[in-house]
């Protein structure tokens, strides 16, 4: 009941971002019932279709995350303990209302799967997807529940997972710290880039294999080797972990040659800010290259076109990941508001904080765009041989 008065007090922006963490479980909830459906009418192969639908489920969790973190209403403030919201309960209202969220885009799936499939008439397009979704069979009910549950649970217990009470220093994560005492750097960039190399080496090696077990996709995209998923997984794994190590070097790079205000300044608050935006980043990195890679391979006036739900999928992974960079943007910069105000109380412009913070974007975009396109081009390779 809290998850729910808090849900109806909330800031109107924040309120928007648990409607998209709503519409994004509501289509993995959707691809997940499809999944089902087909697999009434065709029991073979259900499970291969099933394993497509992690990849949106894994973006989604992340992007529901993502949004926990940047609720205000998951922070600490003074005075809340007094009235035991402590720590630990607001970690569990959080996780409390993004499962409440997900719940009701799960709500929604199921009513419109049921829709499409034409047990609920009444409506515009009664139907229209029967042959699809199985509409001559029964449907299972507690499979259906059990599927639409995944992206609650997972949801809460990720957020909790993410957002559970650490013991920190005094000073520690407050975003009072100047931009002159500079994290140390983060320690993943060899993991990742091992990961990134292995999970190309998979999937070069799936490609060129033809006894790979098909591993189809939610439509019509079919005969696709399970190892270039798993090799894909690799690498966006790998980038994901190299990408905090690769933004702290951003950091670094900018402050070279005997930088100037504007570039120490940039500089430093890249590299205090790499972890939290250098992971997103990475994940952004693996789609973008994934996705460069599906069109090399299937490009216009291919035989096998994508499926709708193929594309609904993908939209799902591309929309997620890019909401995340956004969220942890706007994490980042709710993090340095005291800083950013300390320098202005001591006379810095606000043009100079606006060409640092030009100046940080350009320097991952000129790090991260030639990263993306090189991954693009060297998994479309053995795909397109």
């Amino acid at each position: 009941m809290l998850a729910l008065r808090l849900a109806r007090g909330s800031h109107p922006l924040v309120l928007l971002r648990r409607l998209l963490v709503a519409a994004a479980s509501a289509g993995v909830g959707f691809l997940l019932l499809c999944t089902l459906g087909w697999a009434v009418n065709h029991p073979s192969g259900s499970l291969l279709r099933l394993l497509w639908c992690v990849l949106p489920l894994a973006a989604t969790l992340q992007f529901a995350v993502a949004v926990a973190r940047a609720d205000p209403s998951t922070r600490p403030r003074s005075g809340l303990s007094a009235v035991g919201l402590g720590p630990a309960q607001l970690t569990a209202l959080a996780a409390a209302s993004t499962m409440l969220s997900c719940t009701v885009g799960s709500m929604v799936a199921l009513l419109f799967f049921l829709h499409l499939r034409g047990d609920i008439t009444g409506l515009p397009f009664d139907g229209a997807a029967a042959d699809l979704l199985g509409a001559g069979q029964p449907l299972p009910l507690a499979a259906a529940l059990t599927l639409l549950a995944v992206v609650p649970v997972l949801a809460g217990a990720a957020t909790g997972l993410a957002l559970r009470p650490r013991v920190t220093g005094p000073a520690e994560g407050t975003g009072t710290e100047p931009p002159a005492t500079p994290k140390p750097a983060p320690s993943g960039l060899p993991w990742g880039v091992a990961l990134t190399a292995a999970g190309l080496a998979v999937e070069t090696y799936a490609s060129r294999s033809g006894s790979g077990s098909p591993l189809p996709m939610p439509g019509r995209f079919e005969g696709s080797p399970a190892g270039v998923l798993a090799g894909w997984s690799l690498t966006a794994l790998g980038l994901a972990l190299a990408g905090p190590g690769i933004a702290h070097l951003c950091g670094q790079l900018l402050q070279m040659l005997r930088p100037g205000a504007i570039r120490l300044l940039a500089g430093r608050i890249l590299m205090e800010e790499a972890v939290r935006i250098g992971r997103p980043l990475g994940v952004v990195c693996a789609v973008i290259s994934g996705g460069f890679a599906a069109a090399a391979l299937y490009g216009p006036g291919d035989e096998r076109p994508f499926g709708p739900l193929t594309g609904l999928g993908a939209t799902l992974v591309v929309g997620c990941t890019v909401a995340t960079l956004l969220m942890a943007v706007l994490e980042a910069r709710h993090a340095r508001t005291d800083t950013t105000a300390a320098l202005v109380r001591v006379g810095a412009a606000t043009r100079l904080l606006r060409t640092a913070a030009a100046l940080r974007a350009g320097a991952l975009l000129a790090v991260f765009g030639p990263l993306t396109w090189m991954i693009a081009a060297l998994a479309a390779v053995p795909l397109t041989g």
